[in-house]
């Protein structure tokens, strides 16, 4: 940067050459940065390339002996050859079209998974509601079978109470068919002595005990039974109205 005697230009050209030399530096910078990224990365993350070639240079040796300070850094553009860009735009494209079909496959996916998600639901529910019926037919059927075991153990206290009252009524029939036998016995046994005391009784003293207190007409008639029975033996019999008149009379006045 010394100037010549006119003070107008520099002894050298050195100063023309500094821009060059700067931006060789950061070529050779950038030119290792980018080895070691992919292309697609270095067009679309430049600020991150950036950020990194401009920390390198601060630190440059041959910045520092050039006796400049590095303010600042920025790239205008990446461009790649154009048969590059072909085959990037063709790249991007198969890649945006893969994204594109890939984003359809997982809104299928997801939709066939909300599909099976609602119908699992569903089966769940279903499942649930079968549960809950079965329960309720278990818990009718234990109902019916308390209420089979209820009346069958009412049913068994009526019949056990039945059977009860039959084995009493039929003690008190023993007890009265016992009693009235015991009963016809005794009047049979009394019968039995009544008749053998009055079989040692003359007949005639009993025939005589029989009509005491008979009226008149049951003791004529007696006595005409008795005639008939006799007929017989008797020859010859006139009874007259006086007779018998007289007869009923005397019968009245006893």
């Amino acid at each position: 940067f010394t100037l010549d005697a006119s003070c107008e230009k520099y002894v050298s050209s050195e100063p023309e050459k500094l821009g060059s030399r700067v931006l060789q530096q950061v070529q050779v910078t950038m030119g290792a940065h980018i080895t070691g990224i992919d292309l697609y990365t270095a067009l679309t993350d430049s600020n991150s390339l950036v950020k990194k070639v401009q920390d390198q240079l601060i630190i440059s040796r041959e910045i520092e002996a050039l006796g400049l300070e590095i303010l600042g850094l920025s790239v205008l553009a990446i461009k790649p050859k154009p048969e590059t860009a072909k085959a990037l735009e063709a790249k991007i494209r198969e890649s945006i079209l893969r994204e594109a079909d890939e984003a359809v496959y997982s809104r299928r996916n997801s939709a066939v998974e909300q599909e099976r998600t609602i119908r699992e639901n569903e089966l769940q529910t279903e499942i649930a509601v079968e549960k809950k019926k079965r329960q309720v037919r278990e818990e009718q059927v234990e109902a019916n079978r308390i209420i089979k075991q209820k009346e069958y153990e009412i049913a068994q206290e009526e019949l056990a109470s039945h059977i009860y009252l039959e084995g009493k009524r039929k003690m008190l029939v023993d007890q009265a068919s016992n009693n009235a036998r015991t009963k016809a016995d005794a009047k049979a046994y009394a019968l039995e002595v009544a008749f053998k005391a009055i079989s040692s009784i003359d007949p005639k003293i009993l025939e005589a005990l029989a009509l005491n207190g008979m009226d008149a007409g049951r003791l004529i008639a007696m006595g005409f039974r008795g005639l008939a029975d006799n007929a017989k033996k008797i020859g010859q019999l006139n009874l007259t109205p006086d007779l018998l008149s007289e007869l009923i009379n005397s019968g009245s006045n006893k």
